[in-house]
């Protein structure tokens, strides 16, 4: 694999907006470095005789119950149990502020 350098890296922080000081940026350059060492360390491994996994998650099975329509509230009991309703919808705190 291609050695990552100061313009790759600089690229990288470009499209992942991530803004870097000088000695973030020589940490983040050894660290993606390394990571691209073991990269070319599992290319030499030879899976010639080993088995491709098709799907990891073949084995599991689910545990949830199955999904049944229950009775729900009328809409009159609904808003009678809110703690703050106004034009038949339930007021809820602000999320956003504009």
């Amino acid at each position: 694999m291609a050695d990552i350098d100061e313009e790759t890296l600089t690229n990288l922080t470009k499209l992942c907006r991530i803004n870097c000081k000088d000695e973030e940026r020589a940490k983040l350059l050894k660290n993606l470095r390394s990571v691209l060492k073991y990269f070319d360390q599992m290319k030499e491994v030879d899976t010639t005789d080993v088995p491709p996994c098709n799907h990891v998650s073949g084995e599991i099975r689910s545990n949830l119950r199955e999904d049944i329509a229950d009775q729900n509230l009328d809409r009159k009991t609904f808003l009678d149990n809110s703690p703050s309703h106004v034009g038949g919808m339930i007021r809820v705190p602000t999320v956003i502020k504009f």
